[in-house]
């Protein structure tokens, strides 16, 4: 404990000098050299931009390039982080009327390359330099056509140059998304400048190395992230369409791996079509998703009941939905949830019983929070969260104690369903066990619910709540007799009642929606564990 800080100062310092150096070095006359060099000089393969659509949120209005003051568009001061990275990433140009001067665009790139053609820190940023490549060739027709042969030598070559960054660059990645926007970027450089094979293998080995690395044997990213899924399986199919368009090959590896994505997307949005706030996900609405993939001729079906950590039983007006896996592993937890055995219920495509979502904005104590047991529906002891997390030093958390499923079984009939799951993320600390059992009744819709703390230490008394959180604009209210709670969602009426302990209403805090918060509340039960097994039970029964 003596050296704990001191090993931390000394880490810090390490990590900025070695920054410093690095940012030293890629400024160098020395890298910039050995970026530079140009394999091919003429642009093959055009790719459409409409295989974006899936990326891209496209503004209704599209506005003209000539609005704008394409000499002052690189020389803005005091401008905000995110604008700085939307601004040089050029994926604005999406947003363009097609009808813009193709003169003023070309004038607008060739200002970016005149004042960025040595490698930076700050433009050159490994995420932006790759979204950067697939904009400016994706609009190629607003970006290349009609140019003079000098443009045209400039935008080959900045092309390629940033390629060659990005080979250089991406085993330093951390990030696993920007390791696949970073392999798409190198993918489409190798098909457009096809005398050039190397972009290309070496993009689809890196891809290759990633799906390798980050993906689990039924095909689910082992962060259990419900958003990379869907982020996965986007890049995926735009790879795979440029590939095609090219008149490439497609490797096998990539075919499998969208057919494998393809079951965790259909098991997680398709079957429902409502997003499940589990593990990093938030309202993202995937409806324009799936016309995309209908209009590229992609079909994908998942019927099973159990996939990747996850359980959906459902029916045509219900359906109940549980995270009973484990926590991924360190190296995947930069968005997990200590949510273990919590679960939301859809009532005729309405949410009954959710989460509360994800925060990802800059507010750390609010990432905290959305990361909490707390902030789940599911049980907590002694206000601790099932799993602990650690703050790394890019401030992002990490699971530091993860939990694992000790039990779980499922039973799906049309009459009735069960789950029954267990986990061990209070045992070293409170030498304590959770298991829950859940059983539906779909004639009665009654949903009756057991929440068990085996207490292998029996003398010691554990305070537990067990928090069932409801979106925000649910109206609940407490019976005169205060036995009941009372839900009203919308033309459905549901009640819910605890058979030995107390129930109240409590506010709490919903990250559904991306990078905000509001007010919402949850019905909770408190109470002390103080024999070795304590059964809560309780009811949820549909009214009208």
């Amino acid at each position: 404990m003596i050296f704990k800080n001191p090993l931390k100062y000394f880490n810090q310092f390490s990590n900025n000098f070695l920054n410093q150096f690095r940012n030293i070095y890629l400024k160098s006359n020395f890298y910039d050299k050995k970026i530079s060099k140009i394999y091919n000089d003429k642009l093959e393969y055009k790719p459409s931009p409409h295989l974006l659509s899936s990326l891209i949120k496209y503004q209704s209005k599209k506005f003209k390039i000539d609005d704008l003051s394409s000499e002052m568009l690189w020389n803005q001061k005091n401008i905000s982080e995110k604008e700085f990275k939307r601004l040089n990433n050029f994926f604005w140009f999406f947003s363009l009327d097609l009808k813009s001067s193709k003169k003023t665009t070309q004038t607008i790139v060739h200002n970016w390359i005149k004042n960025n053609y040595k490698c930076n820190s700050k433009s050159w940023e490994f995420d932006i330099t790759a979204k950067r490549i697939i904009a400016l060739l994706s609009n190629y027709h607003l970006t290349f056509e009609n140019s003079d042969k000098a443009y045209q030598d400039n935008f080959n070559g900045i092309i390629q140059k940033q390629t060659n960054h990005l080979i250089q660059e991406i085993t330093k990645s951390k990030s696993i998304e920007d390791k696949i926007i970073g392999c798409a970027s190198i993918i489409l450089a190798g098909l457009c400048y096809q005398n050039e094979k190397n972009y290309l293998s070496y993009g689809l080995s890196a891809l290759k190395r990633v799906v390798d690395t980050s993906i689990d044997n039924q095909g689910f990213p082992k962060s259990r992230s419900i958003k990379q899924l869907i982020f996965y399986l986007k890049y995926f199919i735009l790879i795979r369409e440029w590939i095609k368009e090219s008149q490439n090959p497609i490797p096998e590896f990539i075919d499998e791996t969208i057919y494998y994505l393809g079951q965790g997307y259909a098991f997680m949005w398709q079957n429902i079509e409502t997003d499940l706030l589990f593990n990093g996900n938030n309202i993202s609405n995937n409806l324009e998703f799936d016309q995309y993939l209908k209009r590229l001729g992609y079909k994908f079906s998942n019927q099973s009941n159990d996939f990747s950590g996850y359980t959906i039983l459902k029916n045509k007006k219900i359906s109940l939905i549980m995270d009973i896996g484990p926590s991924p592993g360190k190296d995947f937890s930069k968005e997990y949830q200590s949510g273990a055995l919590s679960f939301e219920i859809v009532s005729n495509n309405k949410k009954l019983i959710s989460n509360c979502g994800y925060y990802n904005g800059n507010n750390i104590k609010l990432n905290e929070l959305s990361r909490s047991t707390a902030t789940h529906s599911t049980l907590l002891i002694e206000d601790n969260s099932s799993c602990k997390f650690l703050k790394n030093t890019r401030s992002k958390f990490e699971v530091e104690k993860g939990l694992k499923i000790l039990k779980k079984n499922i039973v799906h009939e049309k009459n009735y369903w069960k789950i029954n799951a267990a986990h061990d993320g209070y045992l070293k600390q409170f030498n304590s066990i959770h298991e829950r059992e859940i059983e539906f009744y779909p004639e009665q819709f009654k949903f009756v619910g057991n929440d068990k703390i085996i207490n292998k230490n029996s003398n010691k008394k554990l305070k537990f709540d067990i928090r069932f959180h409801l979106e925000p604009n649910t109206k609940v209210m407490k019976t005169q007799d205060k036995k009941a709670i009372l839900i009203d969602l919308e033309d459905e009426g549901w009640k819910f009642t605890c058979d030995n302990f107390d129930i109240n209403i409590d506010n709490g805090l919903y990250f559904g929606n991306k990078n905000s918060y509001t007010e919402n509340q949850n019905i909770f039960i408190t109470g002390f564990a103080t024999s070795e097994i304590e059964n809560i039970k309780w009811e949820l029964t549909k009214l009208r």
